[in-house]
């Protein structure tokens, strides 16, 4: 398969989809867009205009689950999203998140009140010029915060159809537990990836129970995709590019998993949808799994 088609053949729904929340259809291979922001997702981009290019394309290549947070930027990428998108194709799930705050480039700070949350929701649907939240996840718990308080509200105003999902990121089995007791939770975003799987007891949850599970930084292979690399030899022996392994590899591993691959070049969103179409064998998955483990 080349990897430097201007134009690929792949659509993401070769991916295969996934129902989010038991009535969301979604391809599995989406787009994350936290990268369409300034150097440490901080301010806007340097190219605006790629940037809106690279999520017309996305949605253009059958990319129809979209992951930002009112952080990235912050604001930025949701306002990008609308302007680049809106009026939204039929189908098209944009998924966001609250509960971090930004105080400089590469800073984050966990906010989880009750009252924040609520802002941080009306200000979501007010960029993205939505009356409901496809999916709303928190984006981290708030240490300071009681987790009844967080969620307890992210419920509230689900019951007041603001939100119509809610999610949870970088959560602990037990917390994964803990939330859902006192919401239903759809899915779950945890860093995952070939090289880290330090979240394997929660995507093993997450797919016992039915929940989505969304790994950030998917394709993050570090040595294992140096020049001799083993996955840079794979890549070599299956005529697909390092990344595209890495991502096809997520997308074997389990049917919850919806890996949602960032970028601000169109020519890499076309690589990373092009791995949509790329089949490993049980040699190579069990081989990737080995080196990596």
């Amino acid at each position: 398969m080349s990897t430097q088609a201007a134009s690929p053949s792949v659509n993401a729904a070769a991916s295969g989809t996934f129902l989010l929340g038991g009535d969301l259809p979604v391809n599995r291979l989406g787009y994350g867009a936290m990268q369409i922001t300034g150097p440490g997702i901080w301010g806007p981009p340097a190219n605006r205009d790629e940037a809106l290019a690279v999520l017309r394309r996305a949605v253009d290549l059958g990319v129809n689950f979209i992951d930002t947070a009112d952080s990235y930027g912050p604001e930025v990428s949701e306002d990008l999203i609308a302007e680049a998108l809106y009026p939204y194709p039929d189908g098209l799930v944009i998924a966001t998140k609250g509960g971090l705050t930004r105080q400089g480039p590469g800073q984050w700070t966990a906010v989880g009140r009750a009252e924040y949350l609520r802002q941080q929701v009306e200000m979501s649907l007010r960029r993205l010029r939505i009356e409901r939240i496809d999916l709303y996840q928190l984006h981290r718990i708030d240490p300071k915060v009681p987790v009844e308080e967080s969620i307890g509200e992210l419920r509230a105003l689900q019951q007041e159809g603001k939100i119509r999902h809610i999610g949870v990121s970088e959560v602990s089995v037990a917390e994964l537990r803990q939330t859902r007791s006192l919401a239903e939770i759809v899915s779950v975003q945890n860093r995952y990836n070939l090289a880290d799987r330090a979240a394997e007891d929660v995507l093993v949850y997450a797919e016992r129970e039915g929940i989505g599970f969304i790994p950030w930084f998917p394709i993050a292979t570090g040595e294992l995709a140096r020049p001799g690399g083993v996955l840079d030899e794979a890549s070599k022996r299956h005529g697909s590019s390092p990344s595209q392994l890495a991502l096809a590899w997520l997308l074997r591993r389990s049917p919850v998993m919806l890996p949602i691959p960032g970028t601000s070049s169109v020519a890499h969103l076309e690589e990373n949808v092009d791995a949509a179409g790329v089949t490993l064998t049980d040699a190579e998955y069990e081989d990737l799994v080995k080196v990596a483990g």
